[in-house]
């Protein structure tokens, strides 16, 4: 069974509690809704993994 995806790798977006705007690194993995992101924090690259609740695409 495939996983439906709201995001796809280099989507926009953001924590709907704000912070800095990312972009999507990869999609989350069967039976999940965790997707990897990457931002910048100055000139120091930062990632992380976020449920899809959690995000919202950057208009």
């Amino acid at each position: 069974m495939a996983t439906t995806t709201i995001f796809n790798v280099g989507d926009i977006v953001r924590l709907k509690s704000g912070g800095p705007d990312m972009a999507v690194k990869n999609l989350p993995q069967e039976k999940s809704t965790i997707y990897v992101c990457q931002w910048f924090a100055g000139k120091k690259l930062e990632q992380g993994s976020f449920p899809a609740d959690s995000l919202e695409k950057v208009k």
